[in-house]
């Protein structure tokens, strides 16, 4: 509007527009905002020029911003800055390490902006090397107990699976907030301690640091993977007290937490009683009945939804009934949703949306026409895609096009244990016991690992934990003898189970 009425504009006004462009997510006019400061001759304003690379990188635009930075005649800290940001949070993590070098190079001083971005990509790319050099900077630079740099160099150490680092400068910090707080609790949980987690979190309480919604949602998130009833309704009585109970992510957490500590009726119940319901909320709970196996409850419940509570699903709902509808075997029901996802909402689906179709197909065992499909994505296939297309060669006993799907996903993930063992199960069914040992072979030498499945049990408010083939439980001879009781039972009545018999390790 100012252009069109030739109002003179001054350089602080471009930086205004500049900035609400990458807060509107708004590329075309952004780069319309760019081209109208190189035809007025503002480009040489370092304050403009660094602007337009923040809000390039803001809009992840990674070619526009990397040829403006080449571009620019002079560059300063926040240049430099500006840059290894866009990087770091665009998926351009070895960008952001490689440039952060270049500049340590030409003896350019980083600031606190600086060495918290490129921790960032330090976290996302696992790498522990590259993060400790940064860390020993941020020392001699005399900012390493700053509280921003402080807690990110904890989420990097935690996402490098070094918590003991993590928690050595967390003792040293003489400040720390609900962020640092958390930051280090949920870290715990992602590598696997959970109750560090949970008395971390006591912890906090204790020192006086009241948690937000972030906090609550984390701590959440982390107590889904004891799967403890009781640590639940007092976690719930806490955040009612709190007075967080009708927050829409809190309770989506919620929900989430009692389904996976088999309390459906609490989810429902909690549910039921929420003030306002958003997408998350509805889509969590249909998550929750499919979790339970309850597939029709949860179509009901899509169909509720979309019919009487006003609310629009989105791409994320989507995911939550075609896994409904594939774990529960619905078959017909999920190929209808896919349609309406697309043909109803406008909804393009994602590659998530295509690796539960494929599970679909394959269940039905329609092989060529998952394979059709995957043919057909508008994306790149990923692995969990072709790893579905797997899974349903192994229950059909389709070797050929299982040798196929395993090909591709070696390319995409060739560090996955868990797929050379799924080709080599498909082996084993046709008596194929040379190349199932050569599959085997490639396993070992390659230093392979499967993740070890733990599954938990609480009985009269006592937790018992357990992994395939465990036997420390005292009781272990009872316990398999049922289990073969029951898998007698199952075949007995015509039940077919995905695993064969000689595969459990009884």
């Amino acid at each position: 509007m100012v252009v069109l009425e030739q109002v003179s504009l001054v350089p602080v006004t471009l930086v205004s527009a500049a900035f609400a462009c990458a807060q509107l997510s708004d590329f075309n006019t952004g780069r319309s905002v760019h081209g109208f400061v190189k035809r007025m001759g503002f480009d040489t304003k370092l304050c403009l020029a660094n602007s337009m690379l923040n809000m390039y990188g803001k809009l992840g635009s990674i070619k526009s911003a990397t040829n403006l930075f080449r571009e620019m005649p002079n560059k300063d800290i926040v240049s430099w800055s500006s840059m290894i940001a866009c990087y770091a949070d665009n998926g351009a993590e070895t960008n952001a390490l490689d440039l952060f070098n270049e500049m340590i190079d030409k003896r350019i001083e980083p600031n606190r902006i600086t060495v918290i971005s490129e921790l960032r990509a330090c976290a996302s790319s696992l790498n522990l090397e590259e993060g400790t050099h940064i860390h020993k900077l941020a020392i001699n630079y005399g900012f390493e107990l700053d509280i921003i740099v402080s807690t990110t160099l904890i989420d990097m150490y935690m996402k490098c699976f070094s918590p003991a680092k993590a928690k050595e400068l967390f003792n040293r910090m003489p400040n720390r907030d609900v962020v640092s707080w958390a930051v280090l609790f949920s870290g715990y949980a992602e590598v696997g301690t959970t109750h560090m987690s949970l008395r971390l979190f006591c912890n906090m309480l204790s020192s006086g640091t009241r948690p937000d919604v972030i906090a609550l949602v984390k701590i959440l998130t982390a107590s889904s993977e004891l799967g403890i009833l009781q640590q639940v309704l007092c976690l719930h009585t806490f955040i009612t007290k709190s007075g967080f109970e009708n927050n829409e992510f809190i309770g989506a957490s919620l929900i989430e937490l009692y389904a996976k500590c088999s309390s459906i009726d609490n989810a429902n119940k909690y549910f039921r009683g929420l003030a306002h319901k958003d997408v998350v909320t509805w889509s969590t709970m249909i998550s929750a009945y499919g979790f339970h196996g309850q597939g029709e409850e949860a179509l009901k419940l899509s169909y509720n939804m979309t019919n009487h509570s006003g609310v629009q699903p989105n791409e994320v709902t989507f995911v939550s009934i075609l896994s409904v509808c594939s774990h529960a075997c619905l078959i017909e029901d999920g190929i209808k949703m896919f349609h309406v996802m697309v043909n109803e909402y406008q909804l393009m689906p994602n590659s998530e949306h295509y690796g539960i179709m494929v599970d679909l197909l394959g269940r039905m065992g329609e092989l060529d026409g998952a394979l059709d499909l995957i043919n057909g994505m508008p994306m790149q296939a990923g692995p969990h895609v072709w790893g579905a297309l797997l899974g349903a060669c192994r229950i059909h006993e389709n070797i050929k096009m299982g040798e196929f799907a395993a090909q591709n996903i070696f390319v995409l993930d060739p560090n996955h244990a868990g797929y050379y063992i799924l080709l080599s199960n498909i082996y084993c069914v046709e008596n194929n016991w040379l190349d199932a040992a050569k599959v085997r072979t490639l396993i070992k030498e390659n230093r392979l690992k499967k993740t070890v499945g733990q599954s938990m049990v609480e009985i009269k408010n006592k937790v018992y934990s357990f992994i395939v083939g465990d036997r420390l439980h005292r009781e272990s001879d009872q316990i398999y003898e049922m289990l073969r009781k029951l898998d007698a039972k199952m075949r007995e009545e015509s039940y077919d189970p995905p695993i064969l018999s000689q595969e459990i390790q009884f």
